[in-house]
């Protein structure tokens, strides 16, 4: 994502200072600075806006941060970031999976090309008769396919010098032109669902 794209490159400087880092970001880009680079760092906007002239490089290792962004199969960010070539790919996502199982299938078949066959067989195979009983001996199945390419940390792992979560609430008020503006905006909205209804 773009809020971190800058800190991958700081990240980068940071930890390995003799690497080469270029940021493919903002209407200036040159992807033909890829060639000098040892890290490319770019946005999934990019990433489907650049995809013709990224798809030509061959990458050593291509990791996608956030990889949540591509768990819907069809939409064109994973499409894009299943044509980039390269010799490992890697995914990170702290939500690999929030709605449905067909987003491990996306995520994982980005990681490893073909682990988990083509969607509809997924779907056939293991989606359907998982999500109609939890307890199907294909969730284990699925789980021991899966497993030898996932690396799951929690908080507890990584961090233990973290506090306890806090949650501060703060009711904050409209200002009179903001509450006029959300008004009316709020009114126009139940207006167009009155007229959909």
């Amino acid at each position: 994502p773009t809020s971190v794209a800058t800190n991958w490159a700081s990240e980068s400087a940071r930890f390995t200072p003799g690497l080469r880092v270029v940021v493919l970001h903002g209407p200036s880009r040159d992807v033909k600075q890829i060639a000098k680079a040892d890290v490319v760092v770019t946005t999934y906007g990019l990433l489907r806006r650049d995809i013709e002239a990224l798809s030509a490089v061959d990458f050593r290792c291509v990791v996608l941060d956030e990889a949540q962004n591509i768990k819907n199969a069809a939409n064109a960010t994973t499409r894009a970031a299943n044509r980039l070539k390269a010799d490992m790919r890697l995914a990170l996502s702290g939500t690999p999976m929030e709605n449905r199982l067909s987003e491990l299938w996306s995520l994982a078949s980005f990681a490893n090309p073909g682990i988990l066959g083509t969607p509809r067989l997924f779907e056939r195979r293991f989606e359907r008769p998982i999500a109609s009983d939890r307890s199907s001996p294909l969730t284990l199945e699925l789980r021991s396919i899966v497993r030898p390419f996932l690396l799951r940390r929690t908080k507890r792992d990584v961090l233990e010098e973290l506090p306890p979560k806090t949650e501060i609430n703060r009711i904050v008020s409209l200002s009179s032109a903001d509450r006029r503006m959300y008004d009316a905006l709020a009114l126009s909205l139940r207006e167009a669902l009155k007229i959909d209804i």
